[in-house]
């Protein structure tokens, strides 16, 4: 059975597999040991904090394989981003250049650098082992985040954001970057990339362009890749716009990759999840659900098709080795959506 919890300093060793696996592009897990260790010490005191209101609080799960005890994927949420680092993003706009002498009329698009996300939650750093992507565990990997969040809303902004990942050309470079490279940062991608996962961002305020830059005069290999995804990444976006979430014009400074946004009450997962009572049972039901207990350092979430909603009764029932697996009991709440595609 696959659960997810809470990562702890003992997930270390785990965690830097999973961010040599991940590859560059996803600098949320860089291959720095100090980061990871800051991260997953950020994480344990996030869980543990008695909060209100969103604000510096960095909350990432691991997702273990209760047979043999590996992990085999993470994923996380930001409480709130850019309140200690400024966030980036490039915002897309239209304007209008137009002569009535000349009867000329000309809407130019323009990339403009802005800090316009600050203060919204982000649900980030999601991978899973290639061997593991199948049954059910991406789809929950994904949306156990919206269960964390539909049960401690008030840990986190209203307004949602997810960083898409932009397109690469064959090299795994993206087509976007050349450009900027060239004109503004004159160092790599890597090295680029490896900075801002370390939390040195400071380069991008002191030489990315400030004014608007006109897309039409980039090349046509960036201007094609503007919200654009990585190849790789289409199925994650289907499945948060099947969410509600929607592109608003944000885009990636590097890559170009499409910033995607809802309101966390409006996330489909988040309005159709159910808080009910466990009652450990007998039971194989015909859809798989997703399941997690109410707790915070505590909290464990699984799916299987052993748990079974009863309306009548208004209760989840769960099978003895599951509800065991989530750390529930008899009488206790849980939270749950169904897994299955509609």
């Amino acid at each position: 059975m696959l659960v997810i919890r809470p990562i702890t300093a003992a997930d270390f060793t785990a965690l830097k597999q999973i961010a040599i696996e991940s590859g560059a592009g996803f600098t949320s897990l860089p291959v720095n040991d100090v980061r990871l260790k800051q991260k997953i010490d950020h994480a344990e005191h996030s869980f543990a904090a008695k909060i209100d209101g969103p604000g510096d609080q960095g909350y990432l799960f691991v997702l273990e394989d209760t047979q043999t005890g590996e992990i085999v994927g993470t994923t996380g949420i930001e409480a709130a981003v850019g309140l200690s680092t400024p966030l980036y993003h490039f915002q897309q706009n239209t304007v209008i250049h137009h002569s009535a002498e000349l009867n000329v009329f000309n809407q130019l698009r323009t990339l403009t650098l802005c800090n316009d996300y600050t203060g919204a939650s982000e649900i980030c750093t999601l991978f899973l082992r290639e061997s593991y992507r199948r049954n059910h565990a991406g789809r929950f990997l994904s949306k156990v985040r919206f269960l964390f969040m539909a049960e401690h809303p008030q840990r986190f902004s209203d307004r949602v954001i997810a960083e898409m990942r932009g397109a690469a050309d064959e090299s795994g470079q993206p087509p976007f970057w050349h450009w900027l490279q060239k004109l503004f940062l004159t160092i790599d991608f890597p090295t680029a990339d490896h900075l801002i996962g370390v939390g040195k961002k400071a380069f991008i305020a002191e030489l990315m362009p400030r004014h608007p830059i006109y897309v039409g005069l980039l090349p046509e290999s960036a201007q094609q890749v503007i919200g654009q995804v990585h190849q790789n990444t289409k199925p994650a976006l289907k499945m948060l716009e099947s969410e509600g979430f929607a592109h608003r014009g944000y885009i990636d400074l590097f890559d170009a990759g499409p910033t995607v946004e809802a309101r966390l009450s409006q996330i489909k997962s988040v309005a159709a999840s159910k808080k009910v009572q466990v009652k450990i049972a007998d039971v194989q039901g015909e859809q798989t659900l997703a399941v997690a207990n109410t707790e915070l350092q505590g909290f464990r979430a699984s799916f299987s098709k052993n748990a079974k909603f009863d309306a009548d009764q208004q209760l989840l029932l769960l099978s003895a080795e599951f509800a065991d697996t989530l750390r529930l009991h008899n009488g206790d709440m849980a939270r749950f959506i169904v897994l299955d595609k509609a």
